[in-house]
């Protein structure tokens, strides 16, 4: 849909800065210029909720105060610090640019949005708001929040999920964008609005200070905009683990698989197309020779994801001693409290935690 320049000029930016200066969140991201400190956070809240990424937020500013830090710990101890917060390659990807910025940029971040794009782990959104807020660079930043005050506000029913729309309402968010002190606020003020008052579901327009301009609301279409055409296909994957129990130690392995969970540690696991039962076990390869050593059968759990919906059950194996079979299979004992400290996907934590409380 063409925008006409005029309704750019038309956008209340000083309306909006006033909703925001009464309604903002105290953040600590919003306190700091500190670009590292802003990088964190904003890949800490990358679909992640202020209420649950804010303590990890606060754990990684403790633990890596430094991009230095960051940069010298291990991807098995950010993975640890990280447990629990989903969408690990984020963890992983933050890592891997902090190591880059240190040993190519002497620790220094860049200081620009176009520099800032050069960083292997840093795309547009992020480049933006680094820029922006760290910086004070006149660059829009556009997350999922942007895009619906802007759909909503001028009535643009583009498909969100069609190549053009990215160009389309970056160039609308630059084109409102003020271009001087207030960018930096302005920002804000639009992610914050997304967030506090022109939500996904049931937003308050009422008490909205954008009401009498607002397209969608004009024309009745704030529940259907933004607009997106594609739905995602929910996946459903069957995981039986097989823990291994040797003198009061239990067995792991990284997952290196280019996968959900990367980089973590989970028990031996075998992918099928259902939750296997003691039948199909005696026909497994390599399982098949513990069936008699099966002591526990779990039940089954559901671990819902934003593209997957796995179903998990957990078989719990004594063994005598330390099997060749077992080691060439790149498992590995630990005692309880090496486990604890061990980077693992929050549905096998929380197991741990139950079973072997």
């Amino acid at each position: 849909m063409e925008m006409e320049q005029q309704n750019f000029n038309s956008f209340p930016i000083d309306k909006l800065l006033d909703w925001y200066e009464k309604n903002k969140r105290d953040l600590p991201w919003r306190n700091t210029k500190n670009a590292y400190h802003i990088w964190l956070s904003e890949v800490i809240l990358q679909q992640t909720r202020v209420k649950q990424g804010l303590p990890y937020y606060e754990k990684f500013v403790e633990n890596y105060p430094t991009i230095q830090n960051l940069a010298q710990a291990t991807e098995s101890e950010v993975l640890r610090l990280w447990q629990g917060l989903g969408y690990y390659s984020r963890a992983r990807n933050m890592h891997k640019t902090a190591q880059e910025i240190v040993e190519k940029l002497e620790g220094k971040i860049p200081d620009n949005y176009k520099n800032l794009l050069q960083l292997k782990g840093i795309g547009k959104y992020t480049a933006a708001a680094i820029a922006s807020f760290g910086f004070n660079e006149n660059v829009a930043v556009l997350d999922g929040n942007v895009y619906r005050v802007l759909s909503r506000f001028f009535g643009i029913e583009t498909d969100i999920a069609s190549p053009k729309a990215e160009k389309e309402f970056r160039e609308i968010a630059q084109n409102i964008l003020p271009k001087n002190e207030k960018s930096n606020p302005f920002n804000q003020a639009m992610m914050e609005f997304g967030a506090l008052q022109c939500t996904p579901q049931s937003p308050d327009c009422l008490f909205c200070p954008l009401e009498t301009e607002c397209k969608a609301l004009a024309k009745g279409k704030v529940n259907e905009l933004p607009f997106k055409s594609k739905k995602m296909k929910i996946k459903e994957r069957f995981f039986n683990y097989f823990i291994f129990e040797y003198q009061h130690k239990i067995s792991l392995k990284v997952r290196n698989e280019k996968d959900i969970w990367e980089g973590l540690y989970d028990f031996y696991l075998i992918e099928n197309k259902e939750i296997l039962n003691n039948e199909q076990l005696k026909n497994i390869d390599f399982i098949e020779n513990y069936t008699k050593n099966i002591h526990h059968i779990s039940k089954i759990y559901t671990h819902i994801l934003t593209h997957q919906r796995i179903y998990v059950c957990f078989f719990h194996i004594h063994i005598n001693e330390k099997e060749e079979k077992l080691l060439t299979e790149k498992v590995q004992f630990y005692d309880k409290n090496e486990v604890e400290n061990l980077p693992k996907p929050i549905l096998l934590a929380n197991y741990f935690k139950e079973f072997y409380k």
